[in-house]
């Protein structure tokens, strides 16, 4: 198997398993991952899956501890409320910076990406969650910071899990998808036309009619 990057390795596939029933609730939240039984399921050994819950602790999405068993790390509104209160900022901010610095390159990135980009319908549809992904961090390199760029992807790395849970808590119409598909066209022009105020504004109206802010009143509804 190949990846972007080159070849597709056992800790790399551990890795996307892992991940994959992370976001998807296949292993809930606040469960312990069963590194001998997972293993076997997908068919490695312990130490690529080890490597996989290092790789995944870094991200936020597992919790190790010494000396105990590593878990699946918890959600809650709080954290979901902080990830949209900083993304509220710094992603009209890398809009912004993408509009005024962008190369044609950069432009030609944003552009395959949104081609690309196909609607988020179910928590089990990874890959199209990553195309999302993939156009977003087209926008962010474009802003030539790379401070910024790191900060934006730590945060999806965590806000991937409230993605789901806020498209459990209700599903999208063919209104609503219409209106990502055309923020989503409305960023890239912003960005390729060099107009930072604009692409500012439309990101800001993104990132507020989003899948992780809908994930707050999803978890704040739930019984205590």
């Amino acid at each position: 198997m190949t990846a972007p990057g080159g070849v597709f390795t056992k800790n790399d596939y551990a890795y996307a398993e892992l991940r994959r029933q992370i976001l998807t609730g296949e292993l809930a939240p606040g469960s312990v991952i069963p590194q001998a039984k997972l293993a076997a399921e997908i068919g490695v050994s312990t130490t690529p899956l080890r490597e996989a819950i290092r790789r995944l602790s870094a991200e936020g999405l597992v919790t190790l501890e010494a000396h105990r068993d590593a878990r699946v790390t918890t959600v809650s509104a709080a954290e979901a409320a902080h990830l949209y209160q900083v993304r509220e900022t710094l992603d009209p901010l890398a809009a912004s910076l993408a509009a005024q610095t962008r190369t044609a390159s950069d432009i030609a990135l944003i552009s395959n990406a949104f081609d690309r980009l196909s609607p988020i319908t179910g928590a089990t549809d990874p890959d199209a969650l990553m195309r999302h992904r993939d156009f977003h961090r087209a926008v962010y390199r474009a802003s030539a910071n790379p401070i910024l760029v790191d900060i934006l992807e730590r945060l999806w790395d965590k806000a991937d899990r409230y993605r789901i849970i806020g498209l459990a808590h209700r599903g999208d119409s063919p209104a609503d998808l219409a209106r990502v598909e055309a923020e989503h066209r409305e960023i890239m022009e912003a960005v390729a036309d060099g107009d930072a105020v604009r692409a500012d504004a439309v990101m800001r109206t993104h990132i507020r009619a989003s899948l992780g802010r809908r994930a707050i009143d999803a978890l704040n509804e739930r019984p205590a």
